[in-house]
């Protein structure tokens, strides 16, 4: 075993004894990855669930779903077992919306067409920023050089980007996310992306607020180390990276610059653990 390794593994098992230790009131849940592998849902997921509603541990599901609607959201968990509501769901389309309200600006879309009429409210006639989520097949040239050129032409330009995943696992495999496409228009734009999704810190303290807990007194358990673990690490959370979904082990364990404070198979065993631990 290498030397870095054998730190990594060192630090692991000090943070798990961190996570153990300290008392967990609350619980974050990523969608994608967690609980679900695009329309499977991942083994001992829906179980996962019930244990933590049966236990009366109250969680949020904090996601950077962009591309369906909150609707379809819920109806897709729904179908796979997950007996969840809307006030369960933490998305980034209600908290850009609320951004835009309070604000007076008139964005630019640059999402999934699906989405556009979680926007119905919004005046988006002569735009005065860009909103960019995942708009997956609807990302090319002609939309990403229509952003730009808004972009270009606005005397102060803002840019939301509706969190700024690089990938994630789809039925068919990983898929890019939003967040290379911001990138290339802020290299292009010299515009620096307002983030409003993971791992923006306001998002999770956000979420923490919605439980009425305390940042240290919630874990954050996702499939993506930086995003998840290291964004709610850096704002006052425990981060716990799980084995499933987009999860690579040759670059997520041991990542160069985050250390989750608890690294599990599943999100079952996760929960296992920290029924255990509050036993």
């Amino acid at each position: 075993m290498s030397q870095n390794i054998t730190a990594f593994v060192k630090k692991t098992i000090m943070a798990c004894e961190k996570l153990l230790q300290a008392p967990i009131k609350g619980i974050l849940l990523d969608i994608s990855g967690v609980l679900k592998d695009g329309s499977q849902s991942i083994p001992g997921s829906v179980e996962a669930v019930k244990s933590l509603q049966s236990a009366k541990i109250p969680f949020r599901l904090v996601t950077n779903e962009t591309s369906r609607p909150i609707k379809t959201i819920l109806s897709t968990l729904k179908t796979l077992g997950f007996e969840v509501t809307e006030k369960d769901l933490i998305c980034p389309v209600p908290a850009v919306i609320k951004i835009l309200k309070k604000d007076n600006l008139r964005p630019f879309l640059m999402i999934h067409p699906e989405v556009i009429p979680d926007f119905g409210d919004i005046d988006t006639s002569n735009p005065n920023c860009v909103v960019m989520g995942d708009a997956a097949e609807c990302f090319h040239y002609k939309f990403l050089n229509e952003c730009f050129r808004k972009l270009m032409g606005m005397k102060n330009p803002i840019l939301f980007s509706l969190g700024q995943g690089k990938y994630f696992r789809d039925d068919d495999g990983l898929a890019l996310d939003v967040g290379p496409f911001c990138k290339a228009i802020e290299y292009a734009t010299g515009v620096k992306a307002i983030v409003v999704g993971k791992p923006s810190p306001q998002y999770f303290l956000d979420a923490v607020s919605e439980l009425k807990l305390q940042p240290n007194e919630v874990v954050m358990i996702g499939d993506d180390v930086v995003s998840d673990v290291g964004g709610a690490q850096n704002c006052g959370l425990r981060g716990v990276l799980v084995r499933t979904g987009k999860y690579m082990r040759e670059t997520d364990e041991p990542h160069k610059s985050v250390v989750p404070d608890g690294i599990v198979d599943n999100l079952q065993e996760a929960v296992n653990l920290i029924l255990k631990r509050n036993s």
